[in-house]
């Protein structure tokens, strides 16, 4: 079970704002909590990155992104309003009537996204999907010289949602993927310093996952750390709600524990790891296959360097990239668990070779 030092640190975490690029805020606050028992350092990329057992022979990287999706200021109209253009992958459907909070120059900036009213489209379009050019950001600015004094082209921003608790140790967030990884794995670290392995152990919580085609912040934060396995920690698609199609993503439910990928990119001799693992725990788990990529940090830190053995631990999330992700708690604190045990399994003579 989640401590309760650990759970007002997830509140503080998911609650600050930190789209792709803009990860600052939420970038502090877990810095903060890890120097309480790592060594932290920064990067350039925006990195995070705290170490345990530094001298140890071997080295394991952990990787959670800590950037969300959110949306950048692209204009200013004469009469205040602002124009918006997504950062990540958005279904503008969601925007329609939310809340947005700016991360302006001088503080926060809130604003609501508008459109024309219902009312007003006319019949023939009114089954046609929302784009982001249908919308605008009111702040309730009076011109363009008043909405300049708080807000800039630039400016990036999330939907005003913060962290609710539901019953069945459920929690409810925008900002769970992934933030919820860059929780796990400093849980994890938080774990494993308490009673270390043969292992040092590098958590990271990354950046720019969300736009990351190039490999974001994670391709550079194994670069410099250099570690010999890595997990990556994300959140997976829950398949427990309706209409969702086990066949194509598997049975992944919210209380059920941990999803382990296999597949194309993943390191066979850490799944094997981490399955092992959790089977000795009696955590339970699921696989996620993964013919070819995993759309997470997964797949640029395996090819970095010479190549880094690496597996993927995903969270069951329902209703991925809107302002109501929800997990169940019972998964995170097993996943915590399962890779800080993963982790002190781990010597200098763990082969990551698949001979």
């Amino acid at each position: 079970m989640l401590a309760d030092s650990a759970l007002a640190f997830l509140h503080r975490l998911l609650d600050s704002p930190g789209p792709s690029g803009f990860e600052s805020l939420p970038a502090r606050v877990w810095r903060q909590e890890a120097s309480a028992f790592a060594t932290v350092t920064a990067d350039v990329a925006g990195n995070s990155i705290a170490v345990v057992n530094a001298d140890a022979p071997v080295m394991i990287m952990l990787a959670g992104h800590i950037d969300e999706i959110g949306v950048i200021v692209t204009w200013i109209d004469d009469e205040g309003f602002a124009f918006i253009a997504p950062i990540g992958g958005w279904d503008p459907q969601v925007l329609v009537g939310q809340r947005i909070r700016f991360i302006g120059r001088d503080g926060d900036v809130f604003g609501v996204v508008g459109r024309k009213p219902i009312h007003l489209i006319k019949a023939d379009a009114r089954d046609k999907a929302t784009k982001f050019e249908d919308l605008w950001v009111d702040i309730g600015a009076t011109s363009r010289l008043d909405a300049a004094s708080r807000l800039a082209v630039g400016d990036a921003g999330v939907i005003d949602s913060r962290l609710v608790e539901l019953p069945n140790g459920r929690i409810v967030s925008r900002a769970i993927d992934d933030r919820i990884g860059a929780f796990i794995v400093l849980e994890a670290l938080r774990r494993y310093a308490a009673r270390p392995g043969q292992a040092a152990v590098a958590a990271v919580a990354t950046t720019q996952e969300e736009i990351g085609y190039h490999g974001g912040g994670a391709l550079i934060a194994a670069s410099r750390v250099g570690p010999h396995m890595a997990i990556a920690v994300d959140v997976t698609h829950a398949t427990d709600h309706p209409t969702a199609e086990k066949k194509e993503g598997g049975d992944h439910r919210l209380g059920g524990g941990p999803v382990i990928a296999r597949g194309s990119v993943i390191s066979p001799v850490v799944y094997r790891l981490l399955s092992g693992t959790a089977t000795r725990l009696g955590i339970p788990w699921t696989v996620q296959a993964a013919g070819r990529g995993t759309s997470t940090d997964a797949d640029c830190i395996h090819l970095a360097r010479e190549g880094i053995a690496t597996a993927l631990v995903s969270i069951p999330n329902r209703y991925m990239h809107s302002p109501g992700e929800m997990v169940d708690l019972e998964d995170v604190d097993r996943a915590a668990d399962l890779i800080a045990e993963t982790c002190r399994s781990v010597s200098a003579d763990t082969d990551f070779t698949d001979r």
